[in-house]
């Protein structure tokens, strides 16, 4: 699949901002399961770009504006390709207790994701799915969808229902939240359990389009995605092997071609698109605006 991406992201100053600083992980990596065509990134006001790639590989894009300016706004537009992702069946296979013995040789890279941190914290609750779904001689892949369906089936999806501050303890106990939430606890039972688990951040297709042909020329859309107003976030696990696997809790479903990675780490914090800071006296507001939209191509026609 052919995918166009414009995410746009609007900063107004309530007094005019003496100086701004801002990173922007916004570069999909080219992987496997898709490959960018184009990339743009554009600031305004102009400012000059420097990059570089931090500490868990994602591409960042670094600038600053030493001026005063009432408004920012940063336009990141990508045209990529996307790929049916490769499951590995044989790893899925064995069991719980042997994918982790066989992870415990993992490369020293891996070890942070095994890692609570402040906000993808081990508890009681996480411990308890562990023993609940992650235990024993189960087959790896089959309790990976048993984890991420109870995830799904568990806990409410509700926008605005949390914000970055939501300590997770609370979205164990009011079960519910949105996307960034539904991953956080799924990556806390998974490095409970001893499963190398990182965060993703990227765009997913909410509403697939009909698929023309010939025979069908009005064509059926694909099953609807939640959780793409702005960016959506999904788990990856690292499995026997040395591969990593993608899940989407909000989804109840493994991720496909219609899931786009962006940037990866720890937890959303290690992943956010933009992060930064600037100087000036009241308030900040910002607004995101996301669009996926598919080159959808009709079927040739027969004869």
């Amino acid at each position: 699949m052919e995918f166009e991406i414009s995410h746009i992201t609007d900063y107004s100053y309530q007094n005019a901002a003496a100086e701004a600083y801002l990173e922007a992980r916004l570069t999909p990596p080219d992987l496997p399961s898709q490959t960018v065509k184009s990339r743009k990134l554009i600031v305004e006001p102009a400012v000059k770009l420097s990059g570089y790639l931090d500490y868990f590989g994602n591409a960042v894009d670094f600038f600053t504006l030493p001026y005063r300016h009432r408004s920012l706004v940063v336009t990141s537009k990508v045209e990529i390709e996307t790929h049916a992702p490769r499951r590995p069946t044989d790893a899925l296979e064995v069991s719980i207790n042997e994918a982790r013995q066989l992870l415990s040789g993992s490369p020293a890279d891996v070890f942070d994701y095994l890692q609570p941190t402040e906000i993808v914290v081990k508890s009681k609750e996480s411990a308890q799915w562990t023993q609940r779904y992650l235990a024993g001689q189960r087959p790896l892949g089959e309790a990976l969808e048993a984890l991420n369906l109870a995830v799904n089936q568990q806990f409410a999806y509700v926008s605005g229902s949390t914000n970055n501050s939501t300590p997770l303890a609370t979205i164990w106990e009011q079960k519910k939240g949105v996307c960034q939430d539904f991953t956080h606890v799924m990556l806390s039972v998974l490095r409970t359990a001893g499963l190398p688990a990182r965060y993703v951040c990227g765009y997913i297709e909410a509403l697939a389009p009909p698929s023309a042909s010939a025979a069908n020329p009005i064509g059926r859309a694909g099953r609807t995605l939640v959780g793409a107003i702005a960016t959506h976030a999904w788990v990856e696990v690292l499995v026997p092997g040395m591969e990593w696997v993608a899940l989407d809790p909000t989804n109840k479903q493994w991720c496909g071609e219609r899931h786009i990675t962006v940037s990866r780490g720890r937890d959303f914090r290690d992943a956010t698109p933009l992060r930064g800071t600037f100087k000036g006296t009241g308030k900040q507001t910002m607004k995101v605006k996301v669009f996926v939209k598919r080159r959808v191509q009709a079927e040739a026609k027969k004869g």
